[in-house]
């Protein structure tokens, strides 16, 4: 694991029950600066659990929706709001969205105009099959966390930018997560090939997606944090300890839907844990230190 180089305050802290209060402060102290460091605040994002009340802004600033120039921030902020009530003004006199009309089918149809990809036949807005749905499955998930509508669009377009900049790593992600999952348990592993489990899951697919509708709500978020900070890779974790943690039960399984159904389904302590686990094995494998793991520009 990367030396711990907090101050005496910080185990102080974490042996009463507040380790949050020292990282916070960190925090602070890096978002005071006039010209902000990228660097130390995707450092921040890889060491510790971000603080709600400033994900926000840490996420805009480390996907690119707001600059490192502090003085910079209210003019970008309001060009990003006026053309997304440019694309909202679009839909509206097109008629293709009415007052009803969920949020994320909202944003979708936004995000297809600026990709060039919006289609006039309301039948094929959402197709289960193409990249809409993984940027709906990302979008459905920042509902639930931010207010915002302009930041929870920008956001989005940003984050699942930075994924499509990462589909190139996906074959050896998967390859991580099997060389994980074989040391972590490998009586387990040796009983999934050997059934074809393991090759059949959809791994590409979860990885698309960064497990948005697929993990529980509440815990991918801090796997999340990760992601902005520049750490893909931690899904491969992720894979490996939600497997082993439910492993007398999907011992018992062969189908796949069957499996994705669990991972689905798991309480929201025992997701907790999961992410803990993942969390700590991933920082003690260096991760954080790793070259390739850096986030891509978009």
């Amino acid at each position: 694991m990367a030396t711990d180089e907090r101050n005496f305050r910080s185990i102080y802290y974490e042996k009463v029950g507040f380790k949050s209060v020292e990282e916070k402060k960190s925090l602070e102290i890096l978002l005071k600066e006039k010209s902000l460091d990228r660097g130390k605040l995707g450092q921040f994002c890889l060491r510790f659990t971000v603080p709600h009340s400033y994900r926000s802004l840490l996420w805009k600033l480390l996907l690119g929706v707001l600059p490192m120039q502090v003085n910079c921030h209210s003019f970008v902020m309001s060009q990003r709001k006026q053309e997304y009530n440019d694309l909202l003004h679009t839909l509206q006199v097109l008629r293709m969205i009415e007052e009803k009309t969920a949020k994320f089918k909202v944003f979708l149809a936004m995000w297809q105009i600026k990709t060039n990809d919006l289609t006039f036949d309301v039948s094929v807005l959402y197709d289960k099959n193409s990249s809409a749905s993984s940027f709906v499955a990302i979008v459905k998930i920042l509902i639930h966390f931010f207010d915002d509508d302009a930041d929870i669009f920008w956001i989005a377009n940003k984050f699942y930018d930075n994924v499509v900049n990462m589909k190139g790593d996906i074959p050896r992600l998967i390859e991580v997560t099997h060389n994980l999952l074989e040391k972590e348990d490998p009586e387990f592993y040796k009983t999934l090939k050997s059934n074809a489990v393991l090759d059949n899951l959809p791994l590409a697919k979860w990885f698309d997606c960064c497990f948005a509708g697929i993990f529980n709500d509440n815990c991918i978020i801090r796997i999340w944090d990760k992601i902005c900070g520049g750490s893909y890779k931690i899904l491969a974790y992720l894979v490996t300890f939600s497997l082993t943690t439910l492993r007398h039960r999907i011992i018992k399984m062969t189908d796949v839907a069957s499996i994705t159904q669990c991972i689905k389904n798991i309480p929201e302590d025992t997701a907790d844990n999961i992410v803990n686990k993942t969390i700590d094995m991933w920082q003690h494998n260096g991760s954080p230190l790793t070259v390739h793991d850096k986030p891509k520009p978009t």
